[in-house]
């Protein structure tokens, strides 16, 4: 009977609740084929939701900030049969990801596993199977899951719930025990999720492109480029239309540049991160980007074939008309490529090396290509702006040197992305920040006209512009200098996902809860702790394997307002529903999930994982919710919210109606 009414609790529970999220976005199927008298082939298939991510069997060690692997286990024994080989699986995608900082292999959409055996007991009937698997999306991951099978060697496979019959009334009491009263749910309505966009991108690109404008390969052209078309036309309102045109044919060309991408995409929608995410394509951008760097500070040019743009030139010169235009476009594409190259080089690395794709290349070259165009078309409508341009001279090489110290900072990026997936340790945290310190004093150094570089002119009086720009990159450095630091300023949070993370470090590193606060593993106890304190409570469902978990922790959570209220505020209690440890054998219990699934509750994380599934109805990470000592909720429960201020308002709000 107590079984009976703790099912109904649950069903009542997940039926009820308006705010319900659990999630189930992985299917499996399991067969089985007879390839020889006594060998099998073990097929699992798993068809996947579109956005998530199961992940690899080859993941990093367990002892490693990585993904939870997919794991197979059989009940094979020396009297019964045998396992030929591991379990396969095929190439799935390979892309370095940003927080774990190591390359990551999962798969999408669909993916099927094999497993050989061979049996010694040829009277053998069936063999039993388990997966134990986690995945994760662009928002969220959800807590590992066991599935069990019963395979019948003639063919019928069936998955294995478990028996009802084997729950003790010892088991349903520890059930029970997971149950809390949490009160509130009417009042407040559940998170909400926002959508992403290539907006930013666009912005970074368009912003490249501006600064393409003051090399020396392009803005000389403006004024010439503009004069031959509004001058040279007999029409007038021809020659202005040939010049609006040219800068839409720029446009289009820079856009163009990202199509064999999308072809790429087409074939493989993966293979732009598989070529930009493994450790020898990272150290090919890091020596690419020093060659650039070289190369703006004037060493020598990067430049195209001078036949190509001949030929072309001909081509504009010889056609005319809208093809002339095309070709004039395509020529000057090819002609400052030596200075929009890097610049492009920084855009395709930085978009490569992302989740945006070949659509988030489009965006950012569409933006570059806009900023380009923009000039041509504008001084074109108003001829008399060109006598406000200002004059060409040294000031647009200096504009080259300073996008080379850029790029060599960019540089060891690539280099640092090399350096965790390898973990060769050469480029730990402080590390690659002291590097950058010595590239932004080398920046001033020159601003400040006391290094020059081979095309330089000498300067006779520091301009407003070099003085402004030295001083902002002067600030930039003693920004930087609490990153080498082993102190709270080193989180350099402006910067954050870019250096190496905080645990990278030449210094040791203590466990603890995240950013290094008080942080409670066990809901009991902190629950405990904050009736001692008289202090609201924060719940953070989490997971090691979680992404999104840790990007809250090191880009939100470390925001002084808010590191300061969970420090000072609120009783934080963080519970890892991906924790491997065992339980002590009298905390271990069989839990009747509502759909009729007997799970057996074997580690922390099992047990963490269906606490938030059974009183929250929700099974993905992160995931926060805000509770007073009774129970009652202090606000909506939220989930990944990458905007500090709203995460802030959120805990805010927490705090105010505790005090109510």
């Amino acid at each position: 009977m107590k079984n009976i009414i703790l099912l109904f609790i649950s069903l009542l529970i997940v039926s009820t609740s308006v705010f319900s999220q659990t999630l189930d976005p992985v299917e499996w199927e399991a067969s089985v084929e007879k390839e020889g008298e006594d060998t099998y082939t073990l097929y699992f298939k798993a068809k996947i939701d579109k956005g998530w991510h199961l992940y690899s069997q080859h993941e990093a060690a367990a002892d490693e900030l990585a993904p939870t692997p997919t794991e197979f286990s059989f009940n094979a024994s020396e009297a019964t049969y045998a396992l030929v080989g591991e379990t396969t699986e095929p190439a799935g995608i390979q892309k370095f990801d940003n927080i774990f900082e190591m390359d990551v292999k999962y798969f999408e959409e669909k993916v099927t596993f094999s497993q050989k055996i061979k049996l010694i007991d040829k009277s053998l009937k069936s063999i039993e199977a388990e997966v134990y698997f986690s995945v994760c999306d662009d928002e969220k991951c959800l807590a590992p899951e066991a599935i069990k099978f019963t395979i019948d060697l003639l063919g019928e496979v069936k998955e294995n719930k478990g028996d009802l019959s084997s729950i003790t009334e010892a088991d349903k009491e520890k059930s029970k025990s997971l149950l809390i009263d949490i009160k509130g749910w009417d009042t407040y309505p559940s998170e909400q999720v926002e959508k992403k966009s290539y907006f930013n991108i666009f912005i970074l690109g368009f912003l490249g492109g501006l600064i393409a404008l003051l090399t020396p390969c392009v803005f000389p052209m403006i004024p010439l480029t503009v004069s031959f078309f509004t001058k040279g036309a007999k029409d007038r309102k021809k020659g202005t239309f040939n010049a609006i045109l040219y800068g839409v044919f720029i446009f289009a060309i820079y856009l163009l540049l990202s199509l064999p991408f999308h072809l790429l995409d087409s074939v493989d929608p993966e293979i732009l991160n598989n070529i930009s995410t493994n450790v020898i394509l990272n150290c090919i951008f890091f020596i690419i980007f020093i060659v650039f760097a070289i190369s703006f500070f004037g060493y020598f040019e990067i430049t195209l074939p001078a036949s190509w743009s001949n030929k072309l030139d001909n081509k504009a010169n010889s056609i005319g008309g809208i093809v002339g235009v095309f070709f004039m476009a395509l020529t000057l594409a090819l002609v400052s490529f030596s200075c929009t190259g890097p610049i492009l080089g920084s855009l395709l690395g930085g978009s490569l090396t992302s989740d945006g794709g070949a659509m988030q290349l489009s965006a950012g070259m569409g933006g570059f290509g806009l900023a380009l165009a923009l000039p041509f078309g504008l001084f074109a409508l108003f001829p008399n702006w060109l006598n406000s341009l200002p004059k060409s001279g040294g000031w647009l090489n200096a504009v080259k040197v300073v996008l080379g110290f850029i790029e060599l900072a960019l540089a060891f990026k690539f280099l640092s992305n090399a350096d965790l997936v390898e973990h060769w340790g050469i480029l730990k945290r402080e590390i690659f920040i002291g590097i950058w310190i010595l590239i932004g004093l080398g920046l001033v150094l020159y601003l400040f006209g006391k290094i020059r570089f081979p095309h330089d002119s000498p300067i006779q009086k520091l301009s407003v512009g070099r003085k402004t720009l030295g001083v902002l990159t002067l600030v930039f450095v003693l920004y930087l200098i609490p990153g080498l630091t082993n102190t709270a300023y080193a989180n350099l949070k402006l910067l954050s996902g870019f250096p190496p993370p905080l645990f990278y470090s030449i210094y040791e590193k203590e466990a603890h809860g995240p950013l290094g606060l008080n942080a409670y593993t066990d809901f009991k106890k902190g629950v405990a702790a904050a009736k001692a304190q008289n202090k609201p409570i924060m719940v953070d469902f989490t997971g090691w394997a979680c992404v999104n978990c840790r990007k809250m922790e090191e880009q939100v959570w470390s925001h002084p307002d808010i590191i300061d209220i969970l420090k000072n505020d609120y009783i934080l209690i963080s519970l890892y529903v991906d924790d491997r440890e065992e339980l002590p054998k009298e905390e271990q219990f069989k839990f009747l999930k509502p759909e009729g699934r007997v799970k057996e509750i074997r580690t922390v994380g099992d047990k963490w994982a269906t606490f938030q599934t059974l009183n929250f109805q929700n099974n993905s990470q992160p995931y926060y919710v805000l509770l007073d000592t009774d129970m009652n909720l202090l606000n909506a429960t939220t989930a990944y919210t990458p905007d500090a201020n709203e995460y802030l308002k959120w805990l805010k709000v927490g705090l105010t109606n505790f005090e109510k």
